[in-house]
């Protein structure tokens, strides 16, 4: 089984072995589009499509997140609270870690072969046909991620489901995603990342991410530096939309770190829920906690939700790849981060949540990213690094990543291995030399989403 379709918790050991590979044809083939990361200030393709097939973003009512980091987190705390509630619920969020179904879920579970390539046979005569017209007038077919955002909300409109909780692709104003009429915006905290499409001013990064904010809707966000903070207070008052700000409506009244993740106790604008259960790691996932509270408080009117239903729902919160175990003795954790904001979090929740003495990394990027600004937001939680590669052409090679890690690190402290298999065993052995007893040392994989799911793979982790 290839990297494009896995088995997921036994979920692919049960399906057509034909589906499944009609899956891994049509992902090969939107593959050949242009890829996930471009990105064109429009959104004339996918309304082209989406007209066509009569609107079907109108069928199921939306929560619509964006922000730097924590959507997919976010994301999937609001979807698991709203299934708790009674309603049918689906999920779109990107990039996936292992495969490509984990893009769009439906009451919880990855859709089916069957549905993938039901929902692709259903929009692709559509995307010809806005394709043929788009390139007519001079310009490109749809791109990889405009495809998959046809995809969901098709699949979405056939479950058919309540509720869908959609993840920007990148920004808002122009995402893709930004078809749909959301009742609630969720924005995350907003800081560098993507400058390359979005802008190299925190400035021009909010108004592009405020660009998700609909007429009338409610818009709940996490606290932001001022300048962005400013942003968002005029963009709510010029959509007449109710603006609900961490800090001023809603907060972390409390948290205490558990075995498995912590114990928040948390406000919203309409209750205060006490030692509520998180499974997740981490300061900054219980304030991403807080956020999908009150934003499913206000998706439901705005009063308080049961007791049992919050605990019920975030009890079952998932968020793989994100600070996650995957292995123990010595204790190996993968995280997705890719920006400096993303790995000060990232440090502060290890050094939280784990009583490690030694910590090695096993580090791969992507070269149009702040790489250098990873590292140093690392460096202070690392003994050593193992820099190393991963399948992608945008990765940066490992021998330069070797020269910006020795610049953070010093020399001694920084190791190459091309292989990641190789990079994971050599930093599993380090750890195990500077470790001590048992417990003492771990092992950290961190700096893309591409990495954390290899890694996840490569100890089984579907």
């Amino acid at each position: 089984m290839s990297d494009v379709v896995g088995k997921r918790d036994g979920k692919g050991a049960g399906e057509d072995p034909a589906a499944l590979a009609r899956v891994e044809e049509i992902y090969r083939a939107i593959l050949t589009r242009a890829p996930e990361h471009d990105f064109e200030p429009t959104l004339e393709r996918v309304e082209a499509v989406c007209e066509l097939l009569g609107d079907p973003q109108g069928a199921f009512r939306t929560i619509h997140l964006t922000g730097t980091n924590g959507k997919t987190s976010t994301a999937r705390m609001i979807e698991s609270l709203v299934r708790a509630m009674g309603l049918r619920t689906g999920r779109f969020t990107s990039p996936h870690l292992t495969d490509v179904r984990e893009r769009i879920v439906v009451d919880g579970e990855p859709i089916s072969a069957e549905a993938f390539v039901a929902a692709w046979e259903d929009v692709e005569p559509y995307i010809e046909m806005v394709d043929e017209r788009s390139q007519a007038d001079g310009g490109p077919r749809l791109s990889f991620f405009e495809v998959f955002t046809v995809m969901a909300i098709a699949a979405f409109a056939d479950a058919p489901v309540d509720v869908a909780v959609i993840e920007v692709g990148m920004g808002g104003l122009w995402d893709a995603t930004n078809v749909v009429d959301a009742d609630v915006a969720v924005l995350l905290p907003v800081a560098q990342d993507h400058e390359q499409w979005l802008g190299h001013s925190l400035a021009e990064i909010a108004n592009e991410k405020v660009g998700i904010i609909k007429e009338g809707s409610t818009v709940v966000a996490a606290e932001q530096v001022e300048e962005v903070a400013g942003i968002l207070t005029t963009a709510a008052a010029t959509a007449g939309a109710r603006l609900l700000e961490e800090g001023r409506d809603f907060a972390v009244a409390a948290r205490e770190v558990a075995v498995g993740g912590q114990v928040v106790t948390l406000s919203t604008p309409a209750a205060t829920y006490a030692e509520v259960p998180l499974p997740l790691f981490g300061e900054h996932q219980a304030h991403n906690a807080a956020l999908a509270l009150t934003a499913v408080e206000a998706f439901f009117g705005g009063g308080a939700l049961p007791g049992d239903v919050v605990e019920e729902g975030f009890i079952e919160v998932r968020s793989p790849g994100r600070l996650e175990v995957v292995r123990t003795s010595p204790t190996v954790l993968v995280d997705s981060v890719h920006n400096p904001h993303g790995a000060a979090a990232l440090r502060e929740a290890v050094a939280e949540a784990f009583a490690f003495e030694h910590v090695v990394g096993v580090f791969a990027a992507m070269a149009d990213k702040n790489v250098e600004g990873i590292l140093v937001e690392l460096e202070p939680l690392l003994d050593s690094i193992v820099v190393t590669g991963m399948d992608s052409s945008r990765a940066m090679d490992p021998a330069d990543l070797a020269d910006l890690a020795r610049d953070v690190f010093g020399e001694d402290r920084v190791h190459v291995e091309r292989r990641l298999a190789d990079a994971v065993d050599r930093a599993a052995g380090l750890a195990e030399a500077e470790g001590g007893p048992a417990g003492t040392a771990g092992v950290l994989a961190a700096g893309s989403v591409i990495l954390a799911g290899a890694v996840r793979r490569l100890f089984g982790k579907q």
